[in-house]
């Protein structure tokens, strides 16, 4: 994508309303707009992030077996009435009705609607396990939305729900998917570390939340210090094996770690005071194993081995690809701007024409440009007459991994400068080495 043809609105000052780093980066670097309160508009660097950060998000729960579809925002209040949750979700949920005075809501959660999909269709224990996921615009009115994508009203969520027949395969289903949320944050740059957490208005006994360690975090948050240094599993793990998942769940929860609202002092006590981590933390997932809590009140049954009809055991599971854009910029940033890890940044590379209208600094770049994209690397070329004071501002400000840099006496030497964006380390190497250089 050439500069000149693009949309970037970049800021120069901070607005006002920014409280947090990635609100006033994602500002000002032209990533969003707020049009009212808690609601923002994705401009184009903003959603090409969203894309790829959904991509990330896609491809773990695919690996782990889930099956993708779509639901709708909307949903019928009816189904809440159902479940027994219409009254008690409170006034986070959007209630609104249509032209022939029938109660809908704004979907915060899709609990009810995928249940009443599954019992729709699905009669038999043999058509289990199975996980739907989509991902899918969500609408809960926080009394105070703050901290800009962190906490808006209207969010993108990833939202996953297991069906199994019992409570033993429903905890592998659980156990993929927190294996699965392992690898999806590790692809994307974070250290997340899995606590035990309250279950709020979804249900169930058994959840964890995803959390990552920012100074800005929302709430206080515990762990032991063996988390720092933990390996996510790889790309070779076995989805199928539950003994094999069991365990990597348990060595993830076998350390100390907790939110603000199930810290255990007596526990924290125990662990040894150089070995705690006492921190402020920001949630990028959370996971719910709440067994038949929807399937009973809303008659999700099966008919079982013995040709007994049970209710089947459910978990949900969420991500929202909105708010971990923010996450990520609160954990990668410095005072020039974002550092996006690579596996979710707008574009690969940033290519610097330092002298549009010279001869052989536009050979060179349009070479360059050509040749990234042909190997696959989505390039911003700024191919603006601008001060070079201005273009390494906005590409530091945008954070893209690798910036070349073509200046005149470079070209004419035949010769780029290539910087990484996350460390600032600069080399001077021969045109015909940068693809060879960023593929290393």
């Amino acid at each position: 994508m050439r500069l000149s043809r693009y949309f970037l609105p970049i800021l120069k000052e901070t607005p006002k309303e920014a409280e947090i780093v990635s609100h006033r980066l994602m500002l000002r670097a032209g990533m969003i707009r707020q049009q009212a309160a808690g609601l923002y508009s994705w401009l184009p660097l903003g959603k090409r992030v969203l894309d790829k950060v959904s991509r990330v998000i896609r491809e773990e729960q695919d690996r782990s077996g889930a099956i993708e579809m779509l639901m709708p925002t909307i949903q019928s209040a009816d189904l809440w009435r159902e479940s027994g949750r219409y009254d008690d979700y409170g006034k986070e949920m959007l209630r609104i009705e249509d032209r022939h005075e029938r109660d809908l809501l704004f979907g915060p959660t899709n609990e009810e609607m995928i249940t009443d999909i599954f019992r729709s269709y699905v009669r038999s224990y043999k058509d289990l396990p199975l996980n739907l996921y989509h991902i899918q615009w969500k609408f809960r009115d926080e009394v105070r939305p703050r901290f800009g994508v962190m906490r808006s009203r209207e969010f993108l969520m990833k939202d996953a729900y297991s069906f199994d027949i019992d409570y033993e395969s429903s905890k592998t289903a659980y156990d993929r998917m927190f294996v699965a949320y392992l690898r999806t944050f590790e692809r994307m740059g974070l250290k997340a570390i899995p606590m035990r957490a309250d279950t709020g208005p979804i249900g169930g006994k058994l959840s964890h939340e995803f959390i990552i360690l920012a100074s800005t975090g929302e709430s206080e948050v515990f762990c032991h210090r063996d988390y720092l240094d933990m390996a996510a599993p790889g790309e070779g793990v076995d989805f199928t094996d539950a003994a094999a998942l069991a365990d990597i769940v348990n060595t993830w929860t076998t350390p100390y770690a907790a939110t603000e609202e199930m810290h255990d002092e007596a526990a924290w006590n125990a662990v040894p005071e150089g070995e705690r981590v006492a921190a402020r933390g920001i949630e990028v997932g959370h996971i719910f194993h709440f067994g038949t809590k929807y399937s009973e009140p809303m008659k999700a049954y099966v008919t079982g081995p013995d040709g007994k009809d049970v209710p089947v055991f459910m978990g949900s599971y969420g991500i929202g690809p909105s708010r971990l854009i923010a996450a990520i910029i609160e954990a990668s940033h410095d005072e020039n701007g974002i550092i996006w890890p690579k596996g979710v940044a707008p574009f690969d590379v940033g290519l610097i024409n330092m002298k549009p209208g010279d001869a052989e600094c536009d050979v060179v770049c349009e070479r360059l440009y050509a040749e990234l994209q042909a190997a696959g690397q989505d390039v911003l070329y700024d191919d603006q007459d601008t001060r070079a004071g201005a273009k390494f501002a906005t590409m530091d400000l945008i954070g893209l991994p690798v910036q070349i840099i073509v200046g005149p006496r470079g070209a004419k030497a035949g010769e780029v400068e290539l910087k990484l964006r996350a460390g600032g380390e600069r080399e001077t190497l021969p045109v015909g080495d940068v693809l060879r250089r960023l593929s290393a």
